[in-house]
């Protein structure tokens, strides 16, 4: 669990119910033997700023594109995008996910919002917190859309890397932890 900044203890209160046993990222050492990550949403500026402040940036990128599994929310999507449109100029991104993203893609905070959506593999609809999210503005032909919210892609798939624009933490149902964990 990437735990610099944003939702990440919500994140792990779900993996841990699930019987994960969560190690809180915050620097180097701490990716040694990791089996996966989730990146929290949060505020994705500030996430990329401390990631490269703590040295973690380099390797976690290294990580990730040798295949370690990811799980990107909200602005955790946004990091792992390869196209972030709207960021600022000195933002990185891993560019594990062959994808174009919109930073706040839905508006302001006040704009925020919750939906329902039907996501590939999961029966029944899920119930997903929409707050300052991005949107998928394009994905590459190897990405799987997963789920889509008035025609925009808001959960998407590329091998190990799972995205998803909303914050699945944020409600009662674990089925896309779920899936995630199926990733690994």
């Amino acid at each position: 669990m990437l735990a610099l900044q944003g939702a990440f203890a919500r994140h792990r209160a779900v993996l841990e119910q699930l019987g994960v046993r969560v190690v809180e990222v915050r620097q180097p050492a701490h990716l040694i033997g990791l089996d996966a990550i989730v990146l929290p949403g949060g505020e994705s500026t500030t996430m990329s700023n401390l990631l490269v402040a703590s040295g973690l940036f380099d390797p976690l990128g290294t990580l990730i594109a040798d295949g370690l599994a990811v799980f990107g929310t909200c602005a955790g999507a946004i990091l792992l995008a390869g196209n972030v449109l709207d960021g600022r100029d000195d933002q990185r991104s891993f560019g594990a996910l062959d994808a174009t993203v919109r930073r706040n893609g839905y508006g302001r905070q006040i704009d925020s919002f919750e939906a329902d959506l039907d996501i590939t593999g999961l029966e029944g609809p899920l119930h997903a917190v929409f707050i300052r999210a991005p949107v998928f503005e394009s994905l590459g032909d190897d990405v799987e859309p997963w789920a889509t919210y008035g025609g925009d892609v808001v959960v998407a798939r590329q091998g190990r890397v799972l995205a998803a624009t909303f914050h699945p933490e944020l409600t009662a149902d674990d089925r896309l932890h779920r899936r995630f964990l199926d990733l690994i």
